[in-house]
């Protein structure tokens, strides 16, 4: 039952307009420091500005809890959603999607949601 509210959400959220104007909205709880937040909204936004992309992306911080929802609701927007790893491994994503790890920030605990790619 929950997964179709989830997926309900996230249609009326696609119908919504979308933004024109660049943000990040962070979902959960930040360990970094005031400095070292800003230093990665920082880069997400060059990242981001750097493909030409303007809009709103989505920052989870991985503290393990369920974030379907979020996710359900930024893919039905066609929304970047990046994910801050806060223990060993990321938390599992929805079915047909993966956490690409971005190994150029220097914390190897950035990650990009994507879709999977099928095995031949």
């Amino acid at each position: 039952m929950k997964k179709y509210l989830n997926l309900a959400s996230a249609l009326i959220a696609s119908f919504q307009p979308k933004s024109r104007n660049s943000q990040i909205d962070a979902c959960g709880q930040s360990p970094l420091t005031q400095e070292q937040q800003q230093a990665l909204m920082e880069s997400l936004f060059a990242s981001l500005t750097g493909v030409g992309y303007s809009g709103k992306a989505h920052l989870i911080w991985d503290g393990g809890q369920d974030r379907e929802r979020e996710i359900f609701t930024a893919l039905m927007r066609n929304e970047p959603i990046f994910l801050y790893r806060l223990g060993t491994r990321p938390t599992p994503t929805v079915e047909g999607y993966v956490w690409r790890l971005i190994g150029e920030h220097p914390s190897l605990r950035l990650y990009q949601l994507e879709v999977e790619a099928e095995a031949e």
